[in-house]
C-alpha cells in the first residue's frame, strides 16, 4: 500500500513537473525552447509527456477550432500559419531527432567517462583506506629496516632500543597483521643475534687488545717518561710554573669523548690508527689509541638483557688467560734490550686497560679482581726477570735493563699499583750488575796492564805535565822545579787505572739512581762494590801480570813504584766517593776502602817476583859457567860468565834506585845469597870428581869477583860489610882448602870466635875428598 502511495505521489509530481513544461513550451520563444526540452529528455518519462503534449495539442486543436468557427476566416489564416508551423514542427522534429541521435551518440562516451570515474573514485576509496592501513604499518616496517641496518653497522646497543621500541609500541597497533606475527616470533631471535654480534665484537676486540698490548703499554711508559723528564726539569728550575701529573690528570689524557665512551657510539672496535708523535711534541694518551666501546655497548647490552652476571664472568675470565699470556716471557728474552721492553709494554698495556676499565664502568672489573691479577703479575714478572737477568754479562745491558724496570715500575706506580717488590728486586739485580761489572773491569784492567811500556811517562812540556796531574794525583816539589824534558816516576798505567776506578764508581753511582736509597746506601753500595773491584779483579790483574812468564825486572819494578803511588792515590778515592755521595766518611757503618791492602798485596807479590826473577837469572848465568876441575894452569882473572852476571847485577840494581830503600836492599842481598849458594852447589856437586890446584884458584877468583861487587855498595842502605856476609860461608870454605889450614880448624872448631866458623864439618869433608894427595901438596908449596 505504501508503495501505490508512493507511486501516486511521485506520479503527481511528475504531472505536475509535465505541466510546468508545457506552460513554458508555450510562453517560451522558439529560440530558447532547448533547455526546455532537454528538461524532458533528462527525465524518464518522456512518453507520458509526449503523450500530454499530444492531449495537449488536441486541446488546442478544439479552442483553435472553436476559434475558427468563430473566427472562420481567422481559423483559416490560423490553419494556413499551422501549416507552416507544422512544416516548421516537423523541421524542428527532425532537428530534435537528429540532436536526440547526436547526443546519444556523443552520451555513449559520457557514459564510459562516467563508468571509468565510478570506478576510479572505487579505487581511490580503496587507496585511501590502503594508505591509512600502511600509515600505521610503515613506521613497523621502517623500524624495522632500521633495526638491520643498526645491526649491519653493528650499532648493537642503538639495535636493542629499537626493538624495544618496536616491541612495546609499534608492533602492538599492526598485531593482527601476519607480517607483524612474523615479527613478534622474530624479536627472541633478534635479540639472541645482537648478543652474539655484541659477542663477536668483544671477543674482536680483546684479540686485538692482546695483540696491542705492547703498543699501549710502550705509549704508556714515553708518558711516564716525559712525567720524570718534566719532574727534573722542575727540580732543576723550581722557577718555572708547573705541576706533577696526578692519577686524575693522567685519567683525563685517557677519557675520551662521551660519545665514543658511551653505549650510542658507532666507533669501530680494536685499536685507532695513530702515527708516532714527534719528539718536541706530546706523547699521545695510552686511550688515544684504543676504542672501548666494544666493552661499554656489549656491557649495557647485556645489562639490558639482564644478562650483566654472564658478561662480566666471561670478561674476567678472558683477561686472565690473556694476562698468563702477556706473562709468560719470551726465551730469548735476555739477549736484547727490546726483549725486555716489550715484555714490560705488553704487562704495562695490559694493567692500562684494565685500570681503564676499572674507573669507566662500573662493576665490570673491581679492585679485588685487579689486585688479584696484579699479585700474579708481581710475582711472575719477577721470577721472569730473576731467571732472564741472570744471562746478562754486559753491564751496560743490565744498566739499561735496571733504568727500563724503573720506568715500568714508576708507570704502573701511577695507576695505583704497588710496585715496592720490584724495587727491592733491583738491589738484588744490583750484585749482579755489579758482578758484570767487574768482570768488564777486569778486560779493561787486563787491556791496560798488558798495553804498558812500564816505563815512567815522559814530558816534554807544561802542558803535558798538567794532563797527567790532572789526570793523577800526583805532587812533587822537586819534579816540578826539574827542567823540561822530565818523567814522571810512574807509568801511563797509574793514571789509567785511577781514572778507571773513577769510572767504575760512576758506573756503580748509574744503577743506584732513581732506586729511592738514602745516600748511606748508596755510599755503602758504591764502597763496597769498589772494594770488591779493588780486591778481587784489580788485585788478580796486577798477580797475572806480576805472575807472567815473560815478565821482566824492569817491568816488576815498575809495577811496585806504580803500586805505591796507586796506594797514596787511596785517600783521592775516599774523597771522591764521598764528593758524589755527601756521606763523610767518619760516617757510622761507613765502609772503608781496602786499596791500600790491595797494592800493598801487589807489591809484595812483585817483590817476591823479582827475587825469584834475579835467581832465575843467576842460574842462566850460571848455566854458562864451565870449569875445567882438573885444570893444572893457575888463572889471573874471573871467569867472563861471572863478569857479564855482575855486570848484570849493577845494570839491574841500578834500576832499582825508585824502589823503597828495603826492597832493593832485600832484592840484592837476596841475589848475593842465592849466587853464593849455587856456587857453593857448584863446587860440591857429585860430578866433580878431582880439584887440581888451577881449578880451586879459578873458583876462588870468581869469589872475589863477587866480593868485590858486594863491597862496592850495589844498592845504597847496607852497612859495611853486610852484603859480603852473603859469601862468608864460601870465603872460608876457600881460605882453609887454599891456606890449607886444617891445624886451625881443627884447634878451633866448635868455639864461638874461631876462625872457620862458617864452614860445616861435613861440606869440608866432601871437598876434602874431591882433592888428591898432589893437590894437597900444591897447598903446602903454595902456602910456603
Amino acid at each position: 500500500m505504501e508503495r501505490g502511495k508512493m507511486a501516486e505521489a511521485e506520479s503527481l509530481e511528475t504531472a505536475a513537473e509535465h505541466e510546468r513544461i508545457l506552460r513554458e513550451i508555450e510562453s517560451t520563444d522558439t529560440a530558447c525552447i532547448g533547455p526546455t526540452l532537454r528538461s524532458v529528455y533528462d527525465g524518464e518519462e518522456h512518453g507520458r509527456f509526449m503523450e500530454k503534449l499530444e492531449t495537449r495539442i488536441r486541446n488546442h486543436d478544439r479552442e483553435i477550432e472553436k476559434m475558427c468557427n468563430f473566427h472562420y476566416q481567422g481559423f483559416v489564416d490560423s490553419i494556413t500559419e499551422l501549416l507552416k508551423v507544422r512544416g516548421e514542427a516537423q523541421k524542428l522534429k527532425n532537428q530534435v531527432t537528429d540532436t536526440n541521435r547526436k547526443l546519444q551518440h556523443e552520451g555513449k562516451e559520457l557514459v564510459i567517462a562516467m563508468e571509468e570515474l565510478k570506478q576510479c573514485r572505487l579505487q581511490q576509496r580503496n587507496i585511501s583506506a590502503t594508505v591509512d592501513k600502511l600509515m600505521l604499518c610503515l613506521p613497523v616496517l621502517e623500524m624495522y629496516s632500521k633495526l638491520r641496518d643498526q645491526m649491519k653497522t653493528k650499532r648493537h646497543y642503538p639495535a636493542l632500543k629499537t626493538l624495544e621500541h618496536l616491541e612495546h609500541t609499534y608492533l602492538p597497533q599492526v598485531s593482527h597483521y601476519r607480517f607483524c606475527k612474523v615479527m613478534v616470533d622474530n624479536i627472541p631471535k633478534l635479540r639472541e643475534e645482537i648478543k652474539d654480534v655484541s659477542m663477536s665484537d668483544l671477543k674482536d676486540f680483546l684479540e686485538s687488545i692482546r695483540k696491542h698490548s705492547d703498543k699501549i703499554g710502550e705509549t704508556a711508559m714515553k708518558q711516564a717518561q716525559q712525567q720524570r723528564n718534566l719532574d727534573n726539569i722542575v727540580l732543576q728550575q723550581p722557577r718555572i710554573g708547573s705541576r706533577r701529573k696526578s692519577k686524575k690528570d693522567v685519567y683525563t689524557i685517557f677519557d675520551t669523548e662521551i660519545e665514543s665512551t658511551s653505549p650510542k657510539s658507532e666507533q669501530d672496535s680494536g685499536i685507532l690508527d695513530v702515527e708516532d708523535e714527534e719528539d718536541d711534541e706530546e706523547v699521545p694518551g695510552a686511550q688515544d689509541l684504543v676504542d672501548f666501546s666494544p666493552v661499554y655497548r656489549c656491557l649495557h647490552i647485556y645489562s639490558v638483557l639482564g644478562a650483566r652476571e654472564t658478561f662480566e664472568n666471561y670478561y674476567r675470565k678472558q683477561r686472565r688467560k690473556q694476562a698468563r699470556l702477556v706473562l709468560q716471557p719470551p726465551s730469548n728474552m735476555h739477549e736484547t734490550l727490546d726483549g725486555y721492553r716489550k715484555y714490560f709494554n705488553q704487562i704495562v698495556g695490559f694493567f692500562v686497560v684494565e685500570d681503564h676499565i676499572l674507573h669507566t664502568t662500573q662493576g665490570l672489573v673491581n679492585r679485588a679482581y685487579i689486585d688479584e691479577l696484579w699479585e700474579m703479575a708481581l710475582s711472575k714478572t719477577i721470577a721472569a726477570l730473576r731467571t732472564h737477568s741472570s744471562y746478562c754479562s754486559d753491564p751496560n745491558l743490565v744498566l739499561d735493563l735496571k733504568n727500563l724496570i724503573v720506568l715500568f715500575a714508576d708507570t704502573l706506580q701511577v695507576y695505583g699499583f704497588p710496585v715496592n717488590q720490584l724495587f727491592d728486586m733491583l738491589l738484588e739485580i744490583r750484585d749482579q750488575y755489579s758482578e758484570t761489572l767487574l768482570k768488564k773491569w777486569a778486560g779493561i784492567f787486563r787491556n791496560i796492564l798488558d798495553s804498558d811500556n812500564y816505563s815512567p811517562i815522559p814530558v816534554t812540556s807544561e802542558d803535558m805535565y798538567k794532563k797527567v796531574v790532572g789526570q793523577f794525583p800526583f805532587q812533587d816539589t822537586e819534579l816540578e822545579k826539574q827542567p823540561f824534558p822530565k818523567k814522571f816516576p810512574f807509568s801511563e798505567f797509574v793514571p789509567k787505572v785511577y781514572n778507571q776506578i773513577k769510572e767504575f764508581i760512576y758506573a756503580c753511582l748509574k744503577f743506584s739512581e732513581d732506586l729511592h736509597l738514602s745516600s748511606t746506601e748508596v755510599d755503602d753500595m758504591i764502597r763496597k762494590s769498589t772494594n770488591l773491584l779493588l780486591t778481587r779483579t784489580l788485585s788478580n790483574s796486577l798477580q797475572n801480570v806480576i805472575k807472567r812468564k815473560n815478565i821482566g825486572l824492569t817491568e816488576l819494578v815498575q809495577i811496585i813504584i806504580n803500586t805505591t803511588h796507586l796506594e797514596k792515590s787511596c785517600k783521592y778515592l775516599e774523597e771522591f766517593i764521598t764528593n758524589i755521595t755527601n756521606v763523610l766518611p767518619e760516617t757510622v757503618h761507613t765502609t772503608k776502602l781496602y786499596g791500600t791492602t790491595t797494592f800493598k798485596d801487589a807489591r809484595h807479590a812483585a817483590e817476591e817476583e823479582i827475587y825469584t826473577n834475579l835467581n832465575q837469572k843467576i842460574d842462566q848465568f850460571l848455566q854458562l859457567a864451565d870449569y875445567d876441575w882438573m885444570t893444572g894452569d893457575l888463572g889471573n882473572k874471573a871467569s867472563d860468565y861471572l863478569v857479564d852476571l855482575i855486570a848484570f847485577l849493577r845494570s839491574t840494581f841500578a834500576v832499582f834506585t825508585h824502589l823503597p830503600g828495603k826492597v832493593a836492599q832485600t832484592a840484592c842481598m837476596s841475589a848475593c845469597k842465592h849466587l853464593a849458594t849455587s856456587l857453593m852447589q857448584l863446587l860440591l856437586e857429585a860430578e866433580v870428581r878431582q880439584l887440581t890446584l888451577g881449578a880451586l884458584q879459578q873458583f876462588n877468583l870468581d869469589v872475589r869477583e863477587c866480593e868485590q861487587f858486594a863491597r862496592s855498595g850495589p844498592v845504597p842502605g847496607f852497612q859495611e860489610d853486610t852484603l859480603q856476609l852473603a859469601f862468608i860461608d864460601l870465603r872460608q870454605l876457600l881460605d882453609l882448602f887454599i891456606q890449607w889450614d886444617w891445624s886451625t880448624y881443627l884447634a878451633d872448631y866448635g868455639q864461638p870466635n874461631c876462625k872457620y866458623l862458617r864452614v860445616n864439618p861435613v861440606t869440608a869433608l866432601t871437598l876434602l875428598e874431591n882433592t888428591s894427595s898432589e893437590v894437597a901438596a900444591g897447598f903446602h908449596d903454595l902456602r910456603r
